[in-house]
């Protein structure tokens, strides 16, 4: 599936990703391929991408989360870290 994630101010990721973890308002939950479309929103909290072998983790302050025809776009207030596992 494709991920992106923007702020106001930038694109902060764009690329493939076999699962993607959000901090959701009601609790933190996992994206995978072939989800069902869903829109939610994030709060301050640790955003994990993993593909190819490899994860990546951000930090992020609030937000909305959409995932529609295997497309992921998070639209995050900030990101204050970055990280690379």
């Amino acid at each position: 599936m494709t991920l992106e994630i923007l702020t106001p101010d930038k694109k902060v990721y764009e690329g493939e990703a076999t699962s993607v973890t959000v901090p959701g308002t009601l609790g933190s939950f996992e994206i995978l391929n072939h989800h069902a479309p869903i829109i939610s929103t994030l709060q301050d909290g640790k955003l994990t991408v993993r593909g190819a072998g490899k994860a990546e983790a951000f930090i992020i302050t609030g937000g909305v989360v959409e995932v529609l025809d295997n497309k992921v776009t998070v639209l995050a207030e900030g990101i204050t870290q970055r990280q690379n596992n």
